[in-house]
């Protein structure tokens, strides 16, 4: 199936809602599901989508550990793809991000700079 893009520049904003957790690959092995291009673990990470007055949360995988990602602060998700899957007449979309780290916020002399041209 094919991978489509998603611009998440269109949501008004991505929360975490589940903290980052390995993918599971063998549930009595508990060997971990790995990047086949990386060759890293992979991550699932509930991400809230929100749109204007609409929200989704939709689990993401990505590729490594996402560090700093904390439930309920706003992230930045790069690279992210949607693919749709079918598999013995069960049906659904798989999303997958390239990144997931937190939203950084302006820096302390750019935020300082803002509020004295706001007070001038």
């Amino acid at each position: 199936m094919v991978a489509l893009p998603i611009d998440t520049a269109k949501f008004t904003g991505i929360i975490c809602a589940v903290t980052p957790t390995p993918r599971v690959a063998n549930r009595e092995t508990g060997q971990l599901r790995v990047d086949r291009e990386t060759g890293q673990t992979l991550y699932q990470v509930g991400l809230c989508l929100m749109a204007g007055t609409t929200a989704e949360v939709v689990n993401v995988s990505v590729p490594g550990e996402p560090t700093g990602v904390q439930n309920g602060a706003p992230v930045q998700v790069r690279d992210l793809y949607a693919t749709p899957w079918e598999n013995e007449g069960r049906h659904g979309i798989a999303f997958r991000a390239a990144e997931i780290k937190p939203l950084t916020a302006p820096s302390s002399s750019s935020s300082a700079s803002a509020r004295k041209g706001a007070g001038e």
